[in-house]
């Protein structure tokens, strides 16, 4: 019996699809400046949009083309001027880049021949090509970089150059302000999902005791709480090293936050506008997570157990793709795909909830856990080192869920992000855990956050 994931003319579809959505986002995040703001160095912490938008027809060719294809080389000379681990983010604007008409050309040149591979594989015969593995791996790459190009824009000064949807998302109010996760044994990770990349497998039994988490992601009015509180001046909730940093550099508030006439204020691709109580905290560090969790008399959960909240059904112990099942992700399931450039309030989307009740576990923000990125038992490195291996411990954090930036071939329950915990521009958030006491049954009344 074939499904979605099995069948291969549903999995050429869904490459194509995916690999065109990817392609229509970067076009949007690179059309929409003129030259002089794609060749900028808008930040060191980010690479000049242009260098982003040939890396992905340079990946493209690599692997679809070379590996897959066995073509020639289209522009052999340009591989180690965008390779991403020959030279360091803050070098790249003076490597000898393609200009934008040529990136842009060149990236199109290299999709075309992509279509023709795509339409004439049967998708079998080699890992690489296998489930159209290496097609879903380039199109998850290329909306990494979208999320990147969007964190680039975000960095940027000057007027807006970003539109964006209107619509009101799917709202409802919290029921309670979290949920009892029951104890016990679940799966995590998968050894089926056909477009899962290397740190996500293989699927893997973890006993996990029970425990409380919040049913939406911390607010920016609570976490407003916290700096009122004077959270950002005592040590006793910080990691020693988080507390040296922020109390070096006057860190007071989220990355873009500033406070004028006793009002929070926050900077948004280019505009200006007050802090919105009800969305989700965004731009924090694992730092100021970590030490928000602390003062709330909590803790950020653990990789497993947020993978649990998302993942795992109670009642028939299977873990599913996704938090509402194992369906892909609509717009009544999630804020992704860059369609809102901003998070939803808190409560939104009640039909992406899990089955034990959590919600907005899939897009909005990043969520760190205090798990270090760390291999599977099991884990063998496919198809390449540096996607995962080479990250393998050192001070990274890891973050679930994806954000409002992510395309939606980007994120499901397993996929895994990292970053190092000082990392303040990515779109990155928090929800809070705490253990559950011995007879305790699920009912809670506490803050709302």
């Amino acid at each position: 019996m074939t499904t979605p994931q099995t069948d291969p003319e549903a999995l050429r579809r869904r490459a194509l699809d995916s690999l065109t959505s990817a392609r229509d986002r970067t076009r949007l995040l690179t059309e929409c400046v003129d030259d002089g703001e794609l060749t900028a160095q808008h930040s060191p912490l980010m690479s000049p949009l242009v260098w982003d938008l040939a890396h992905i027809g340079n990946q493209e060719e690599q692997w679809l083309l070379r590996a897959v294809a066995g073509q020639d080389a289209l522009r052999p000379e340009i591989d180690s001027v965008y390779d991403a681990f020959e030279h360091p983010r803050a070098e790249r604007p003076s490597l000898p880049l393609l200009a934008p008409a040529e990136a842009h050309r060149y990236a199109g040149e290299v999709r075309g021949r992509v279509i023709d591979v795509l339409e004439g594989s049967s998708l079998r015969g080699s890992p690489l090509v296998d489930s159209a593995f290496a097609f879903g791996m380039v199109a998850q790459h290329e909306q990494q970089h979208d999320e990147t190009m969007l964190i680039t824009h975000q960095l940027r000064r000057g007027p807006a150059a970003l539109a964006e949807e209107t619509a009101t998302p799917p709202h409802a109010s919290l029921s309670a302000p979290e949920v009892l996760v029951p104890g016990g044994p679940f799966t995590m990770g998968t050894s089926t999902e056909p477009w899962a990349l290397d740190n996500e497998r293989p699927a893997h039994r973890r006993e996990v005791p029970a425990f409380w988490m919040d049913t939406a992601p911390v607010t920016c009015a609570a976490y407003q709480e916290f700096m009122a509180d004077g959270g950002y001046e005592d040590p006793r909730w910080w990691d020693p090293q988080g507390f040296d940093l922020v109390t070096r550099q006057g860190v007071r508030a989220p990355l873009f936050w500033r406070r004028e006439g006793g009002v929070w204020l926050r900077r948004r691709f280019g505009a200006t506008e007050p802090v919105p109580p009800d969305e989700p905290v965004l731009h924090v560090s694992w730092y100021e997570a970590d030490a928000y969790a602390r003062w709330a008399g909590r803790r950020l959960p653990t990789e497993e157990e947020w993978e649990k909240a998302a993942r795992h059904d109670p009642a028939t112990g299977r873990s599913s793709r996704y938090p509402w099942g194992d369906e892909e992700p609509g717009v009544e399931h999630a804020n992704l795909g860059q369609r809102r450039l901003r998070p939803a309030p808190a409560g939104s989307y009640p039909a992406g909830r899990s089955p034990s009740g959590v919600g907005q576990l899939m897009g909005d923000v990043w969520e760190w856990t205090s798990s270090g990125f760390l291999p599977y038992p099991g884990f063998v490195t496919f198809p390449y080192r540096e996607y995962s291996e080479v990250f393998f411990g050192g001070d990274y954090r890891v973050l679930r869920g994806g954000s409002f930036a992510v395309g939606e071939v980007a994120c499901r329950g397993t996929f895994r992000n990292w970053d190092h915990p000082v990392r303040r521009q990515i779109f990155s958030g928090l929800r809070t855990a705490r253990d559950a006491r011995p007879g305790e049954d699920g009912t809670h009344v506490g803050r709302d956050r």
